[in-house]
């Protein structure tokens, strides 16, 4: 099979097409025929091994290869076609369209990917391509559980701080889906695409700080590694909730020791899957595609995730993404 592969660390040109062997599935596997798979800010610093969050790199390089990637096909977000089942597997069968997540197996830069039974995949939503259904997964299934984690109740009020990426536009139409009045944190360029997914306000942070302006909000939910988590506290009315999804230490341990402070990792299951697609059937959650590239210009997938100027999600089209 044809597969976007990496064999060393660096920049995204060492990113390569190239013929693989075709993954053979187990008693209790699946044999998916990837037809897209998002580009994630996560491929692009396993692929560099550079990470904005700094405190787990050690364990993470010894996992993920020192010298070299131990996993040469990055991709763990995916939409595709089953096409065998292990034969002790029993709930898919060749011919479902699915979409989901391969876990820490990756992959889904490949034409095929193997995954268990018990693997994070469900249905594709109908009313999505193969290329919208890639993109779901990662921003979905986080913002999701984040947003069901603060209990959010009509009226509330919510900031998103980091509102134009992938977890962070899922999470604007899932809290506008509760009744939540959003304000959106990003840079200029993506007002227009947050506005549309339900932001009511927006902040351009390049502009304005925006722990400045005096403004309280129920919920806070942080997706920039960088920014003062302290002072986004500071917003929160009595009571309110701050969620961070892409922690410090710091802030890991301060979740530890804060009512208010909410810091978890988001599992990847089924039945959280099934939920998207029925918000995504019901019109509550629209696509956020920003470009398709072939499997040749996986490259410039990542240089387009980098730049940071996405309007969107980057997916990376195996054939037909239709």
């Amino acid at each position: 099979m044809k597969a976007v592969v990496h064999t060393r660390y660096g920049n995204p040109d060492v990113l390569h097409l190239t013929d693989v062997p075709d993954p053979v599935p187990g008693d209790r596997e699946i044999l998916i025929r990837v037809r897209a798979a998002e580009a994630t800010k996560s491929d692009c610093e396993l692929r560099a091994f550079r990470f904005s969050v700094k405190w787990f790199w050690l364990p993470l390089r010894i996992a993920t290869g020192i010298r070299k990637p131990r996993r040469s096909i990055l991709g763990g977000y995916f939409a595709g076609e089953v096409v065998s089942v292990g034969g002790r597997v029993t709930d898919f069968a060749a011919g479902d369209p699915v979409y989901g997540s391969s876990g820490l197996r990756l992959g889904g830069y490949g034409e095929y990917v193997v995954v268990p039974e018990d693997a994070a995949i469900a249905p594709k939503p109908r009313t999505m391509t193969f290329a919208e259904a890639a993109a779901v997964p990662l921003g979905g299934l986080n913002a999701l559980h984040f947003m069901r984690r603060a209990g959010i109740e009509p009226g509330e009020r919510v900031l998103i701080n980091g509102a134009g990426g992938s977890i962070g536009a899922h999470a604007v139409q899932i809290a506008h889906s509760m009744g939540a009045h959003v304000t959106a944190v990003d840079h200029a360029i993506k007002e227009d695409l947050v506005r549309r997914l339900g932001a009511d306000d927006f902040v351009d942070y390049a502009s304005v700080d925006v722990t400045t302006t005096g403004r309280r909000f129920d919920v806070v939910f942080d997706m920039v590694a960088g920014s003062s988590h302290r002072r986004l506290i500071g917003m929160l009315e009595p009571g309110g909730r701050y969620l961070n999804g892409n922690p410090r230490l710091s802030v890991l341990i301060r979740g530890l020791t804060s009512r208010s402070v909410i810091v978890t990792f988001a599992p990847e299951g089924r039945e959280d899957l099934a939920d998207l697609a029925e918000m995504i059937e019901a019109g509550a959650v629209r696509p956020i595609v920003d470009r398709v590239y072939p499997m040749a210009q996986a490259a410039e997938a990542h240089r387009r995730v980098e730049t940071e100027q996405r309007l969107g999600a980057v997916v990376i089209a195996m054939g037909d993404a239709e």
